[in-house]
């Protein structure tokens, strides 16, 4: 199969406790690339993941570097095997920035710092139990953007996950997200599921903790890419390292534009996609999206050997 080839990279809802533990006792890059983010976390990670209580992977200053870890060295175990090199990537918000380290805009130590940080800042920006995320199936996105503009009058509620046609979440202050819900369920969604996250990611209501990043990406060195970045902000690639900078703040409150993102791709050229991640979430997202792509999953041996064979 000639066709060009994309990598996509996970985000947070991915993470299970023993993550990797196949795919780790073949290739020791996995737990070698975990050791280096633990140096920096000062905390074994590795032994976290393995061993450590769901709960703790969920809380998501430890879920943002496990996840950056786990696709990184997903990463080297494609260069150690000479995959096909894809010639764009793509990150589900936290995903994104696995995306830069592998296309060289910034070192995976630095990255690894960042992430710790972005998840603290994310977390803490509106106090527990203020804030809640839904996913809403099967509304038009312009209904559920009515909806969410009518139900602000609560508080704050916004659509911020465009993740497949069919399927968006809509997040903000608890109130105001509940009576978006219910006004969703009347206008015909098939269902509207309570996410367990702990905060409202990608709402204006993280513009403390995108203000708060701004100064630690500021400090960082981000280079050019290698390969061209596809960013959940505009569904586009920069070259710029510093408006590269740029969109990673603006990141942090704004929508994820998934189905844009993966539109992208697909008229780029792009005919195969390995999800490079634990999890097959964006698997299945790209394949909703655009039926005529193949995807590929490196969770496991066999879906590494399957990518590599294939693509």
């Amino acid at each position: 199969m000639n066709s060009r080839l994309a990598f996509v990279f996970s985000g947070q809802g991915s993470q299970k406790v023993g993550m990797l533990a196949e795919v780790a006792s073949v290739f020791p890059v996995i737990q070698k690339t975990f050791a280096q983010a633990s140096d920096v976390l000062g905390y074994d990670l590795w032994r976290l993941c393995q061993d450590g209580e769901q709960e703790q992977l969920n809380s998501t200053e430890i879920t943002q570097p496990l996840l950056l870890a786990s696709s990184v060295a997903l990463w080297r175990v494609w260069q150690e095997k000479n995959g096909t090199q894809p010639v764009l990537l793509a990150g589900h918000s936290l995903g994104e920035w696995s995306a830069l380290v592998c296309a060289e805009v910034v070192a995976f130590a630095d990255a690894v710092d960042l992430v710790r940080k972005r998840g603290a800042y994310m977390q803490t920006a509106v106090p527990k139990g203020e804030g809640s995320m839904a996913a809403v199936l099967n509304v038009d996105d312009e209904k559920i953007l009515e909806i969410c503009r009518e139900a602000s009058s609560l508080g704050v509620v916004e659509a911020v996950n465009f993740n497949s046609p069919g399927q968006v979440v809509i997040a903000g202050q608890v109130a105001a997200v509940e009576k978006a819900s219910e006004l969703l369920k009347a206008a015909g969604a098939k269902r509207v599921l309570p996410l367990p996250v702990s905060a409202p990611f990608h709402t204006s209501l993280m513009k403390s903790a995108a203000e708060k990043m701004a100064v630690h990406i500021a400090e960082t060195t981000f280079h050019a890419p290698k390969i061209p970045v596809v960013h959940n902000v505009h569904a586009k690639t920069e070259i710029s390292p510093e408006a590269i900078k740029q969109l990673m703040i603006k990141q942090i409150d704004s929508p994820v534009l998934w189905v844009d993102c993966v539109q992208a791709l697909v008229a780029a050229g792009i005919g195969s996609v390995v999800e490079c991640g634990p999890g097959k979430v964006l698997c299945g997202l790209c394949a909703r999206i655009d039926k005529s792509l193949n995807v590929f999953s490196l969770e496991d041996v066999a879906g590494i050997e399957k990518a590599l064979s294939e693509t």
